[in-house]
């Protein structure tokens, strides 16, 4: 089982690479699931896998300069110290509490995907940065990573582009930097009370982070709009498996129903010129979604 949690990790992190982020949202289940560790062992893990495929693909977006240092580090550092308080706290509740909240996480990540993102944000001379405002949101956002082990991508973006001022693609890669950051205060937090495995833990960090290359060389020859759907509709139904396996079956069966039901509505909508679904002025705008 280990060797097929680590060949999996592969598909992972080849989905990190394209989708820009969002793969390491399948990481927690992977590690519970497939590598049989308890839900505190493989959110760790998963933080360690996380920052470092993170910070792996905030490299080239650093050499291309679409990293605004400042609001990174400003975010990054107040999301440090929630992720570690998050870690720590994660001792005193129960580990399905933690892998349900996981599950609600997956579904507001994949609601993000499916949705797409406005292209917010655009760069202003003089822009005055709002500091309380960003200490405040990565707080929080750090706070839920070091807690459930997802890098909040989806959160942070939007934070960077709205609250920063930052245009989309500098947005993108500032968030890189700042889930580099709170998924190792994470999992400094973690280590506190939880042992991991670090013979496992490293090869699935260095297969995530291979197939995040092999992803992002693939890009070009992928409609990434289409494989963002796609991998939203599959975070979901994982989601569903999650809540079926901690909470009942019968809420898995539930929620699995619900998202057939969305995704046929979606393909009937995508055929039809009046649909109450679609947002008006056009589809969902396209964007990635990180971490």
């Amino acid at each position: 089982m280990i060797a097929l949690t680590v060949g999996l990790a592969v598909f992972v992190g080849i989905s990190l690479g394209l989708l820009g982020g969002g793969g390491s949202i399948l990481t927690v289940p992977l590690l519970a699931y497939v590598g049989g560790m308890d839900a505190k062992q493989a959110i760790a893990t998963s933080l360690l896998v996380v920052g470092v495929t993170s910070l792996v693909g905030a490299i080239s977006h650093a050499r291309a300069g679409r990293v605004q240092w400042r609001t990174g580090l400003i975010f990054g550092g107040a999301g440090m110290v929630g992720a570690y308080a998050g870690g720590v706290l994660a001792r005193f509740i129960p580990g399905t509490v933690l892998l349900i909240g996981f599950a609600v996480m997956m579904i507001a990540t994949a609601v993000a995907m499916l949705r797409g993102r406005r292209a917010v944000g655009t760069s202003r001379e003089g822009h005055r940065l709002p500091v309380p405002k960003i200490v405040a949101e990565g707080l929080v956002v750090g706070l839920v990573t070091g807690l459930v082990g997802a890098g909040g991508g989806f959160l942070v973006v939007p934070a960077l582009a709205l609250l920063g001022g930052l245009p989309m693609p500098i947005a993108v890669g500032t968030s890189l930097i700042v889930i580099a950051m709170k998924s190792f205060a994470g999992l400094g937090g973690y280590l506190s009370s939880v042992q991991i495995n670090w013979t496992v833990a490293l090869a699935v960090t260095a297969a995530a982070v291979v197939g995040s290359l092999i992803g992002a060389r693939l890009t070009a020859k992928v409609d990434p709009d289409s494989l963002r759907k796609a991998f939203g509709w599959f975070v979901l139904a994982m989601s569903s498996v999650i809540l079926a396996q901690e909470i009942h079956v019968a809420v898995g069966i539930a929620a699995a129903a619900l998202t057939a039901v969305a995704a046929v509505l979606t393909v009937v909508c995508t055929r039809s010129a009046h649909c109450p679904l679609r947002r008006p002025g056009g589809g969902s705008a396209r964007g990635a979604v990180t971490a």
